[in-house]
Parts: C-alpha cells; structure tokens; sequence
C-alpha cells in the first residue's frame, strides 16, 4: 500500500468527534425551534390574537348582516381555528332566502362569508300585509310588509302550496320586463279552470290566463299591446287564443278582436 495514504486511527478520532458534536447541535437546534414553534402556537391559539377580529359578508339584501351573524353563531370571541366552513355553509342554506353560500378563512383573523339569496318574485297578500314570495315558492312570514309594495307583484288568493308553486314558477320563466309590468295577480278559479288567473297591469289592462299557459303566452305581451289603442282600456283573453274587449262597449255590442302574437319572440 501507499504509505502516503495511510491515516493514523488516532489522526482520525478528532475528526470523528468534530462531525458528531456538529451533528449533535444540529439536532438540538431543531428540537429546540420545534420546541418554541409548539409553544408560540399553543400560545397563540389560546390568546385573543386567533380570535376572529374581521367578519366580511356580502350578497345579502333581504337579510341583515345582523341576521347572518346570529345564524353562523360567529362573533369576534371566537377562534379562528374553530370556525367549521362545511357546517356553517349548511346552516345557512336551511334558510330559506340563501341559494347557496360560501365561507372563506383569511388568515390571520378574517372570516368572509359570500351568500346568493334567492329571487324575490311576488309579494302575497294576505289580511292586508304583503309578505315576500321566493323563487322556490316559499312565502317568508317573518318579514312582512305593511305598505304596498311596487317592486314586484302583489298576488291575491293564493295560498301556499301547488298553486303558489306553479305561479311564481311561471313568473320566473317570464322576462324580467313582462314580469315588472304586472301590479297584482288575482287567483280566480272556474269551474272548468282551478287554474284560472285574472292580471292587473300597470299600464292599465286585465289579463284573463290559465296558469296552464300562461308563461308560454304571457311572454308575448309587449307584441300584443303593441296592437292595441292604449287609450282603450280592457281585457286580454289569453286562455284560448289571444282576444281583446274593451271595458267601454256593452255586452250585447262587444266585439272580441283577436291578436295575433309573433311567435318567434320569447
């Protein structure tokens, strides 16, 4: 062998105990930084900065901020490591105006909660208060109104159920024009028709429609009036055909003038 390559054991040995003293306190380094990591975590959780300090909620018009908060059981007391995303999206969509809703952690301490409220198509009166009518046909008895309302129309006669259902369903297939153009909706029921339903417009006309049809037909409406003398009042007969008598000729005298709807519209 080379005796140049030759090393002495006892050459060796400090270098040997160099590289495990280095390992040594390379080792303790990191258990100490876990250490002190584990304490300012715990220390952390437990003290008022993991508390929620910013709660963001947007989307909502029919509800309160006050409203949501109270259902989420969120407040400024609570840790943001217990705030559960999955559970408080499921107990707001059990109400009945949020569609969907979503929370959002923004660490350190934000809570963010984006909410769609479901659409507001009527107002149903009853005992002369007016109580919002959602998409789903849900009436929310919990927010009544005791003015008239204006943005939306007012239904009369109706009652919760299969009917209310098929009539806000056809309201919501309906244009948001044709829609806003409507004051009330009486529900007047023949019997030949369960189904029949007679519409106060604002520009001054009755709808006479079965709910059977009356989104297909109703969707027509600017085409029909576009037709009609607006200073000749009267009624649109959308249950067989689209016919038009107006309230001033009498009865024996009364010509039904019949509409023709552009089919292509809608």
């Amino acid at each position: 062998m080379d005796k140049g390559k030759i090393v002495a054991l006892e050459d060796r040995i400090p270098k040997l105990k160099e590289q495990r003293r280095r390992k040594a306190n390379r080792r303790l380094i990191i258990l100490l930084c876990l250490f002190f990591t584990m304490i300012a975590v715990v220390a952390y959780v437990q003290s008022p900065l993991s508390h929620v300090k910013k709660i963001t909620i947007k989307g909502n018009e029919l509800l309160s901020t006050e409203e949501i908060l109270k259902k989420t059981k969120i407040s400024k007391d609570t840790n943001i490591w217990s705030v559960k995303k999955d559970t408080i999206t499921s107990t707001l969509k059990d109400m009945n105006v949020i569609k969907q809703a979503k929370v959002t952690i923004m660490w350190p301490n934000t809570v963010m909660i984006e909410i769609e409220e479901r659409n507001k198509l009527a107002y149903l009166e009853s005992d002369n208060s007016y109580f919002p009518v959602m998409e789903n046909g849900k009436v929310l008895k919990d927010r009544e109104v005791a003015e008239i309302p204006v943005n939306a129309p007012i239904l009369y006669k109706f009652k919760e159920g299969a009917i209310l259902k098929e009539m806000v369903t056809a309201l919501d297939e309906l244009p948001v024009e044709v829609r806003n153009a409507i004051s009330e909706i009486h529900y007047t029921p023949k019997k030949t028709d369960q189904y029949h339903i007679s519409l106060f417009m604002n520009d001054g006309f009755e709808v006479s429609a079965t709910l059977r049809t009356f989104a297909e037909k109703m969707v027509h409406y600017p085409s029909i009036i576009s037709q009609l003398d607006p200073s000749i009042k009267g009624i649109i007969d959308l249950e067989v055909g689209s016919y038009f008598k107006a309230y001033e000729l009498e009865a024996d005298e009364a010509e039904d003038l019949e509409i023709e709807t552009d089919k292509g519209e809608g």
